[in-house]
């Protein structure tokens, strides 16, 4: 029974009940004060049309002052019930009739992705798809987002994403991959269900608590996913990547030849230069495949970018060219010493951040409200105090771990007021949250919705040769006829796709000098670099 036939009942129960009472009332007032006895139907009747107005006064005028009180009453009651009939009952009837009617099943599916979940983890996971032309279907039991979302043109069926009616709704038959990330308990229900109705589906669950995945696992995902674990490691890698001799994560092309990501430090020699003015080709050798300007990815990049301590560098070149560009990407305090990191947040993004800073032997201080194995100070991390406690007027680094988006941004304003030169690397739930933490201070933000739909995104497209960061680029090894017989040069791929050809496969040779010149032929294996749409233009015009 839906909310509207729950209020029908209800208010009809009551109206039922008032009736009835005022029915009883009218009949002892008659006997006793006005001298008339009524019988109680013809008592109720009166009532009745007292209330509806379809025949009211037929007993007038009563003699009693008591029976016209009682009257009266009457008459402003059943006013009243009529009045808060409408917004009750008329008004959402109406509404329900003339508003967006979202379906609770589609037909003709096939090869989808089943989405349980309106996140803005499950958003990010629908650009993902949608750059890759895979349909999908997202399953939302509230009407209101299921509406919002049917009016975003979203394919959306209004359901419960653990009934089974739900999930056969949204065609889990004929799907690729179902995937659940609502909450721990929904999720392994959501697997359940989908596992009773197509034992084949691929299962892929989001798990809030890493400690729970074995839980998923029992329940039949296929692939158990901790965003949270791998943001950790990624803030944590940030810092490692400053204060050790590693490049941190790289991709390897080819013997000796890697993709890379490098952060440009506050005070280093690159900062506050332009992309052209650095001349990151002539003094490191390296070729800049694309650049993160406060969050926003650019392939190809401008020339004109200013590069400062929120741009983050994607770059291919061989060892020894990308250590030289590391050692132009940090300061020369960097380059000698370590320093202290402070951990803001010690939730499970905050532990495996500190668990990664031990394991490589980079001192850290734990801030937290609460007084845990593991924390060095307790404290609010908005008060200036707690973060000087913590040694922030010295310290390098900071990672802010803390799950509300609003406090991170404040406590970014806080630091950058405290410590102007301290590197600040910060998560953010929201993807709208990135832009504000840039603008509040902060160096690098992360947000777990990307990682969330990244790794969503991976798991189920897990027969694309595709390697990805754990940003926002794709590395494809692909072939590409379209480019056959045509020079790099000639067929201006940069230009029309905004992708990079970063090597080249031909005879179990991995050929990584391309220039302009560089001649294509049939049946080399290009591997490229860039954005999902990028990637995907390419595959359109060239493959």
């Amino acid at each position: 029974m839906n909310t509207w036939l729950r209020r029908v009942a209800m208010y009809a129960a009551v109206l039922a009940v008032v009736m009835l009472g005022y029915a009883v009332a009218y009949d002892f007032g008659m006997s006793v004060f006005d001298g008339r006895p009524r019988t109680f139907l013809r008592s109720l009747q009166i009532v009745v049309e007292t209330f509806t107005t379809t025949g009211y006064g037929s007993d007038a005028p009563w003699r009693s002052p008591e029976m016209n009180v009682l009257v009266i009453v009457m008459d402003l009651t059943g006013v009243i019930l009529i009045f808060l009939a409408l917004p009750v009952l008329v008004f959402p009837a109406l509404q329900e009739a003339f508003s967006t009617s979202v379906p609770t099943s589609l037909e003709g599916l096939s090869d989808h992705v089943v989405v349980c979940g309106s996140t803005a983890r499950a958003e990010r996971l629908i650009d993902e798809l949608d750059s890759w032309d895979v349909d999908y279907v997202v399953v939302e039991p509230d009407r209101d987002r299921a509406t919002d979302l049917y009016e975003a043109e979203y394919t959306v069926v209004h359901a419960d994403p653990d009934s089974i009616e739900g999930l056969r709704g949204a065609g889990v038959e004929t799907a690729r991959a179902v995937v659940a990330d609502v909450s721990d308990e929904l999720d392994t229900s959501i697997i359940l269900t989908a596992k009773e109705i197509n034992e084949d589906v691929r299962a892929v669950s989001v798990v809030e608590e890493p400690d729970r995945a074995r839980y998923h696992e029992l329940a039949g995902s296929d692939e158990v996913l901790s965003p949270r674990t791998l943001m950790g490691e990624s803030l944590a890698r940030k810092v490692t990547t400053a204060v050790s001799t590693e490049l941190g994560d790289t991709i390897e092309v080819g013997e000796d030849f890697d993709i890379v990501e490098l952060p440009v430090r506050r005070g280093s020699d690159l900062a506050g230069t332009t992309l052209a003015e650095s001349g990151l080709r002539e003094r490191a050798g390296v070729n800049v495949i694309g650049a993160w300007f406060e969050g926003e990815f650019q392939t190809p990049p401008n020339p004109d970018a200013v590069l400062d301590g929120g741009t983050v560098l994607l770059v291919t070149g061989r060892g020894d060219q990308l250590e030289r560009l590391r050692d132009l990407t940090v300061t020369d305090v960097r380059r000698f010493a370590s320093g202290e990191t402070i951990v803001a947040g010690y939730g499970e993004v905050g532990r495996q951040v500190a668990e990664e800073l031990t394991a490589v032997g980079v001192p850290h201080t734990v801030v937290d409200r609460e007084d845990l194995d593991g924390v060095d100070v307790v404290g609010d991390v908005t008060e200036s105090e707690t973060l000087q406690r913590a040694g922030a007027d010295d310290a390098r680094s900071v990672v802010l771990s803390i799950p509300d988006d609003t406090t991170a941004e404040f406590t970014t304003l806080v630091l950058r007021d405290l410590a102007p030169d301290i590197e600040i690397l910060a998560r953010a739930e929201e993807i709208e949250a990135q832009k504000k933490m840039y603008r509040a201070g902060a160096d690098y933000v992360l947000s777990l919705a990307t990682v969330t739909g990244r790794m969503a995104a991976s798991a189920v497209l897990d027969d694309e040769d595709v390697i990805s960061l754990d940003t926002q680029v794709d590395v494809v090894r692909t072939r590409a006829p379209g480019l056959a017989g045509q020079t790099l040069g000639d067929a201006d791929v940069r230009g029309r796709t905004g992708c990079t050809v970063v090597a080249v496969e031909r005879d179990d040779e991995v050929i990584t000098d391309l220039g302009p010149e560089f001649r294509v032929l049939v049946g080399d294996a290009l591997i490229i670099a860039g954005t999902d749409d990028g990637v995907n233009r390419f595959t359109e015009l060239l493959g």
